[in-house]
């Protein structure tokens, strides 16, 4: 038969586990918070003419030899895939980059610039919001750090773990706030961006889904320190019981 846990040693182990958990959400934020894959896709761009002896399946020759002379057949666009190249993209809160086919590299610009203006004052509330729930994701982490650590009384303990299960709630609101009003954002510049950038395709990316993942950890560290806060309450309750019973037997029978 396994031996019973004790009630501190439970609460040690529910405050690992609230620790564990919000360490993972400010990782998972904070790396999410800097990458460029919130959004990834592919944008259909006109092919180049091809320039001197330069071939290929990613620029257009003329039919006339003389490129230059004015009898030239005019180009025409045309909607046929094979006049068109794809070229992949990845966007986050901070830029937006889309490869160089021929180059094989990358070209940056601030995904804010791409903003329609009417949507700018969103994103930077979005900014913002993500700053305010790593901040309060790294306090709510302190603060178990904190108890965890904490060898005084254990109303003490309470009043850290009240307040850190405070903290953690309002960054999980925080948290789920900003990601909806980037998305919210995102969709409007795919609509209403400018031309020169606008997806054929596109889908969320990696750190989309590691944003999503933060804020599951930090709801779980939050339910995890509330209980662990109310199990700690009504141990109290029961051990007053347990004494106020003893103390009125006590009273009743002095002699025993």
């Amino acid at each position: 038969r396994m031996p019973a846990s004790t009630p501190a040693a439970d609460r040690r182990q529910r405050a690992s586990a609230a620790f564990s958990l919000s360490f993972l959400s400010l990782v998972f934020s904070v790396t999410a918070f800097s990458s460029s894959h919130w959004c990834e896709g592919t944008r259909k761009v006109a092919k180049p003419f091809c320039k001197g002896q330069s071939s290929g399946d990613h620029c257009i020759r003329f039919n006339s030899p003389d490129a230059n002379s004015s009898n030239a057949v005019q180009y025409i666009w045309e909607t046929g895939d094979d006049k068109f190249v794809e070229r992949k993209f990845h966007a986050g809160i901070w830029y937006s980059c889309e490869e160089i086919v021929d180059e094989g590299d990358e070209k940056c610009r601030s995904f804010i610039s791409l903003t329609p203006a009417t949507d700018q004052g969103v994103l930077w509330l979005s900014i913002v919001a993500e700053l305010l729930y790593i901040i309060l994701l790294l306090t709510g982490a302190i603060l178990m750090s904190v108890e965890m650590c904490y060898y005084s009384t254990v109303i003490d303990g309470l009043k850290i773990n009240a307040f850190s299960a405070v903290v953690t709630v309002l960054a999980g609101l925080l948290g789920m706030v900003a990601h909806m009003m980037y998305t919210t954002v995102f969709q409007m510049t795919v609509n209403l961006g400018p031309e020169d950038w606008r997806p054929h395709t596109w889908d969320y990316g990696w750190s989309y889904g590691l944003a999503w993942a933060s804020f599951a950890c930090c709801m779980a560290a939050a339910v995890t320190t509330i209980n662990k806060y109310t199990k700690t309450i009504l141990e109290f309750k029961h051990k007053r019981k347990i004494l106020e019973r003893s103390l009125r037997i006590k009273y009743m029978f002095p002699d025993h």
